[in-house]
């Protein structure tokens, strides 16, 4: 796959997105979300890849933001139909069936903050600024920013963000729980792809079922979160990898998980 405003890799059964604006610090166009979403629709179907890895070219910035210039232009219809095809887009980022690491290497600003909220989990460079500013453009995040930052790190630590366009160091932001973990930028990617090949080697299902059980079940009450995890448990079976991996435990060796999740889909479609 070949783009103009993001580069597209596969390393064995990872992929790796690159956000490649870099004279615009990698702001988010309208044309560039339009690439990506191209790009999330086709990964959907690509039963190769196990692991995606979201990251900026250069040195500076992950994203930056949204394209200001493009934002300048809007108004209220034209603003509404943006955040909601930035929401659309980010939606479908955190519904991947395959986890979705965020190398933040640099400024994840505004759009870029909400892109990183959309991963699984963030991996930050020492260097990395954190932050919403919107309000500061007398604007607001759009982009899902209030809602998955509050469901983060909480509601109050939220709202001061939000409300001060504040910015955190990759520290500071590590501590409040929005980041993992802080890297040198010159080892940001080695260990992002450390762990992305350590995921990579779980049995797809599995993966799949947890991240589900995760996501759907923060928005349920505990009751229910816990009846969305049995059922989560109980598909792991009808893949082959819970099989081996039970079976290589009582064998004492290391399993080898081979499971296909879209065969996986279909057989649960006869079960059911």
């Amino acid at each position: 796959m070949s783009y103009k405003n993001i580069l597209f890799e596969e390393k064995n059964e990872i992929a790796i997105i690159t956000f490649n604006r870099p004279k615009a610090l990698n702001a988010l166009s309208q044309e560039l979300m339009g690439e990506l979403n191209d790009i999330l629709d086709a990964l959907v179907e690509k039963s190769n890849i196990k692991v995606l890895i979201l990251t900026g070219s250069g040195e500076k910035a992950f994203v930056a933001g949204a394209d200001i210039s493009e934002i300048n232009k809007l108004d209220v219809l034209s603003a509404k139909h943006f955040a909601r095809l930035g929401q659309k887009i980010i939606g479908k980022l955190q519904k991947l069936p395959i986890p979705v690491i965020c190398a933040v290497n640099g400024f994840a600003l505004g759009g870029g903050c909400e892109m990183a909220l959309g991963c699984d989990f963030i991996y930050a460079s020492e260097n990395a600024m954190i932050g919403l500013p919107e309000i500061t453009l007398g604007l607001m995040p759009g982009f899902g920013g209030t809602q998955r930052l509050a469901r983060l790190v909480g509601k109050n630590r939220a709202k001061e963000l939000v409300f001060t366009g504040d910015m955190l160091s990759a520290q500071d932001a590590k501590e409040m729980g929005l980041v993992n973990k802080v890297f040198p930028l010159d080892s940001l990617m080695e260990n992002v792809m450390k762990v992305a090949k350590k995921i990579a080697s779980k049995g797809r299902v599995s993966i799949r079922s947890a991240k589900e059980a995760i996501n759907r079940g923060l928005d349920m009450d505990l009751e229910n979160g816990c009846k969305l995890e049995v059922d989560c448990f109980a598909l792991c079976f009808a893949s082959e990898d819970a099989k081996e991996g039970t079976t290589a435990f009582l064998e004492k060796r290391k399993a080898e998980f081979k499971g296909e999740l879209f065969n996986t889909e279909i057989k649960t479609k006869k079960i059911l």
